[in-house]
């Protein structure tokens, strides 16, 4: 089976800020992401859970995406201009998919 490049872009950011972040990457040409719960981890300020949280103030998701490798830069300048104000973390990867036209 053919396989082709991709870049895959996870985006680790506050749940309040993800409204914004959706509609950058839909304004900046992505054609599709997940957004997954990120239910804790341990970072720059120490560990955090969102375990025994009330609302979603202080929770954070994870969204990934999957684009073309000549359309990453574009999409990770958009994205960084929202993530550069918030609490969170973007790493991109090198990938290969089976449908091409999809990403």
């Amino acid at each position: 089976m053919q396989t082709h490049r991709a870049k895959r872009i996870e985006i680790i950011i506050e749940t309040p800020a993800l409204r914004m972040l959706r509609r950058t990457l839909e304004k900046a040409g992505v054609k599709g992401y997940s957004i997954l719960p990120a239910s804790g981890g341990y970072g720059r300020t120490g560990a955090w859970s969102a375990e025994g949280e009330i609302g979603t103030a202080s929770s954070m998701v994870s969204v990934v995406c999957l684009v073309a490798p000549e359309r990453a830069d574009s999409v990770l300048d958009a994205v960084f201009e929202v993530v550069e104000r918030q609490i969170g973390i973007v790493t991109v990867s090198d990938t290969e998919v089976v449908r091409q036209e999809r990403f």
